[in-house]
């Protein structure tokens, strides 16, 4: 997957949670997406294809052609495409600053954020103490 550099529009947002929604395998038309969206959004049908075609293009949405139509499902769960993101705006500013950017974001997290970075820090070095406290 290659995410976009810049956060999602409101609209690809709202099609991407629709189909985040869905099972990982379970495959999904414009029509199922735009009735979805169509109940928060006042969007028309072909607006809703639009976005989904750009989507498919930005490698966010696999594409499978289904008769004269087309199915979609994202390539990527919320959790890896958000981590893409980060990754990719990590890279941004260099490696010099990484730990600065870091220790910034951990700064300003939330204690439950802070909670899961630990549960998440044990998960990927169950052996090591990321914290340093044991």
């Amino acid at each position: 997957m290659r995410p976009s550099r810049s956060a999602l529009g409101d609209l690809e947002r709202a099609v991407m949670d629709v189909l985040w929604a869905t099972g990982d395998d379970e495959w999904l038309t414009v029509r199922d997406v735009h009735e979805a969206v169509a109940t928060s959004h006042e969007v028309a049908y072909t607006t809703v294809m639009t976005v989904m075609d750009r989507l498919a293009r930005k490698e966010m949405l696999d594409q499978q052609r289904d008769g004269r139509a087309y199915r979609y499902r994202a390539r990527a769960t919320r959790g890896e495409m958000t981590a893409a993101l980060m990754r990719g705006a990590l890279d941004d500013i260099g490696r010099q600053d990484r730990a600065g950017a870091l220790v910034a974001f951990v700064g300003e997290a939330s204690a439950d954020d802070l909670d899961a970075l630990r549960a998440a820090l044990a998960r990927v070095a169950p052996d090591d103490d990321p914290t340093g406290t044991s």
